[in-house]
């Protein structure tokens, strides 16, 4: 029986992209980069913020990688909320959870993660929120999803990882859950394909958790 309801959070609950996208261009500036679009950011974030600036870092670039990535979290730690919200039906949805304990594994830091899960609104609705720094391993390792079914004494039949890209489907496969993609977020319908589920909206859960 299904007990434990497991959130990404970037593309799943809050559309982040903007904010994320913003900080990007601002840690890349001194590199002489063309900025990106939201769209592009889109289709790189995901593996953590640290992998995705080093990616973006030329290798004759003169300027150390730990200054572009300080750049970053100085400035998204100050814009966080200035274009991030909710997706639609969110917090109606997951007030209809109340019998299920739910947690949220995301790549971001912990810090930013609650943050922004206070600010639009649905930090009530945790109990656990996991970032990359919380734990030795990020998705698409299992080794968060773990951790927190290990906290709430469930077994991989009694857990759901709800995500909106390949990295929550690996881990979720890994940790031998499954796993239910969202078509909103920051991937494509196609990346999502070896989900156990494709919902189109969140309140959609409705549908298929019970």
């Amino acid at each position: 029986m299904l007990k434990l309801l497991i959130f990404d959070l970037d593309g799943t609950l809050a559309d982040t992209s903007v904010d994320i996208a913003n900080a990007v261009n601002y840690a890349i500036e001194p590199l002489g980069k063309s900025s990106y679009s939201v769209e592009e950011i889109k289709a790189m974030v995901g593996s953590g913020i640290t992998k995705l600036i080093r990616s973006l870092i030329p290798s004759e670039a003169s300027i150390p990688e730990e200054n572009i990535i300080k750049r970053f979290l100085d400035y998204y730690s100050e814009h966080l909320l200035d274009n991030t919200k909710a997706y639609p039906y969110v917090n109606d949805t997951l007030s209809k959870f109340a019998d299920y304990k739910k947690a949220v594994i995301s790549n971001k830091r912990e810090g930013f993660s609650r943050e922004i899960l206070e600010g639009i609104g649905i930090s009530r609705f945790f109990d656990i929120v996991l970032g990359s720094d919380s734990v030795r391993e990020q998705k698409p390792s299992p080794v968060p999803l773990l951790e927190v079914m290990k906290r709430y004494g469930a077994s991989k039949d009694e857990a759901v990882m709800i995500g909106d890209s390949s990295y929550d489907i690996q881990a979720a496969r890994a940790a031998g859950v499954k796993v239910i993609a969202v078509t909103y977020g920051f991937r494509s319908r196609e990346t999502l394909k070896d989900a156990d589920y494709i919902i189109d909206s969140f309140d959609e859960l409705l549908k298929i958790i019970p």
